[in-house]
């Protein structure tokens, strides 16, 4: 099968089309032809060098996928050969083939093209574990989105409006705050001009947020903290800002503040099916009625996925960036 390989660690152009063997199935899996598959910035990390593969995963890169389902242990599962589905993996997704739990699989919800589908499962799977798992995002109560034009941030922003949530995200220009609103955010907060957490204390009457989705880190964190609401929860999935942080614990102490961090990738299937199960249950129908929309930004060929990375690495796309395989 045709697959991109990272030659060693490095720039974009480290990234290879090259000829591989199709994965060997194992049990509890399913072998999906690959017809697309999503850019995500842990590929960017992994390829830097600074993300390596879990034991026993795909050292290619590609953590989502859509495709036919063309072999596997169909036996007990809710699918069957022929059924196209989308797929949370832990590598492996630049490629013509590519190995799926069948629990981390979802069908390609109704209305959806398979390209579409392909670029849902890393964001939703991650927003929904971060957000409403272990943040405990609840009735009545707001959400700052940090990098709201992000594959994530959009993910955020759409599903949190969509169940009824006051959402603010920040973005760095004007024209992607505009982006943000016109994804369902309240208020879309250019953090080049703008202080973020003014804004959002602003914004609640003084009284700060509930939740923070925070996928930068460093020295944004005590500024998170100053603009959490009492009970207030920040939850962590990148350190695009640095891993070092200085806060004031008082403030955790006083006002019962909760930091949480987590990362998907390595987690087993059973914690992964759990999210799975959710979101087949909460946010699919909300998909097939068509109150969340697919935002795709640009699409590559496979052999293309060196640009598709630069592309990422500039940071000026809204949405997700996309490899079509077939």
């Amino acid at each position: 099968m045709r697959a991109i390989e990272i030659t060693q660690p490095g720039p974009a152009d480290v990234l290879k089309l090259c000829e591989r063997p199709m994965p060997v199935v194992k049990v509890g899996e399913l072998l999906i032809k690959v017809h697309a598959a999503g850019i995500n910035r842990p590929d960017v990390f992994q390829r830097q060098g600074s993300y390596a593969p879990p034991p026993g995963a795909s050292d290619l890169p590609g953590l989502e996928v859509a495709g036919e389902i063309v072999d596997g242990d169909l036996a007990g599962s809710p699918f069957k050969k022929g059924d196209l589905v989308c797929a949370l993996v832990q590598g492996g997704g630049y490629a013509e083939y590519c190995v799926a739990p069948v629990p981390q699989c979802l069908p390609v919800p109704k209305g959806w093209s398979v390209l579409e589908a392909a670029s849902l499962p890393e964001n939703y799977f991650t927003v929904w574990s971060n957000v409403f798992d272990r943040a405990h995002l609840s009735a009545g109560e707001t959400l700052l989105v940090q990098g709201g034009t992000s594959g994530i941030g959009v993910t955020a922003i759409q599903l949190a409006a969509a169940m009824g949530h006051r959402v603010f995200a920040t973005a760095g220009s004007d024209d992607k705050a505009r982006a943000c609103e016109a994804l369902g955010a309240e208020r879309g907060i250019n953090y080049k001009t703008e202080d973020f957490a003014a804004v959002a204390k602003a914004l609640t009457s003084e009284r700060g947020v509930d939740v923070i989705l925070d996928m930068v880190g460093g020295d944004y964190l005590p500024r998170e903290i100053s603009c959490l609401a009492d009970d207030g929860r920040i939850g962590l999935i990148a350190l695009l800002g640095g891993a070092k942080s200085t806060i004031d614990l008082g403030q955790v102490l006083r006002r019962r503040l909760s930091i949480s961090g987590s990362t998907l990738r390595p987690r087993p299937v059973a914690f992964k099916a759990a999210i799975a199960a959710q979101l087949r249950q909460r946010v699919w129908p909300m998909l097939e009625a068509g109150r969340i929309k697919p935002v795709i930004y640009r699409t590559f060929p496979l052999e293309q996925a060196a640009q598709a990375h630069a592309l990422m690495e500039a940071s000026t796309h809204v949405g997700k960036i996309m490899l079509q395989v077939i």
